[in-house]
């Protein structure tokens, strides 16, 4: 690690604030009034992509899905182990909220003009990719000397 001690700070940092965010909205999205078909049917720019998700047959399953999701990323966030997994699985999902709330040029409403914190937060999650946050004060050092790690190479992607 060549990062000075207060870089290493801010990315242990960045690394809790992403997981409370993620550990949050899991929180929510199991409050029993709560539907992501009722979050996807309000979409405008992409609605044709969205409204398919939107049926009431996928509801259930889908906000359970989204449900665990935001908790195994906030998990893995919160004690380090494989990072690099579920910071680009958050970008993947930040994205596609990002779309979801566009009203082209606008995010959500008019005081968003193509930006929004879903972009802010994506861009966390790429710095967290790339300062290997997970070796910050997390498990990810820890796993990549396992045996188990040594024998499968492929492992190594997850949490190096």
């Amino acid at each position: 690690m060549t990062e000075s001690s207060s870089e290493r700070r801010f990315i242990l940092l960045f690394r809790l604030l992403m997981a409370w965010t993620f550990l949050y909205s899991a929180s929510q999205v199991f409050n029993p009034n709560f539907s992501v078909a009722g979050f996807l049917s309000d979409t405008k720019t992409f609605h044709d992509v969205y409204a398919v998700l939107a049926k009431p047959a996928f509801d259930p399953a889908l906000t359970f899905l989204v449900g665990c999701g935001h908790l195994l990323i906030g998990l893995s966030l919160l004690v380090g182990l494989m990072v690099r997994l579920s910071s680009a699985v958050a970008i993947a999902l930040l994205l596609m909220y990002w779309t979801a709330h566009m009203d082209w040029p606008f995010i959500g409403n008019t005081d968003n003009f193509i930006i929004d914190y879903h972009i802010v937060y994506a861009v966390v999650c790429v710095y967290l990719i790339a300062k290997h946050a997970g070796h910050v004060w997390g498990l990810d050092a820890w796993a990549e000397k396992l045996a188990l790690v040594d024998c499968h190479p492929r492992l190594r992607r997850l949490v190096a």
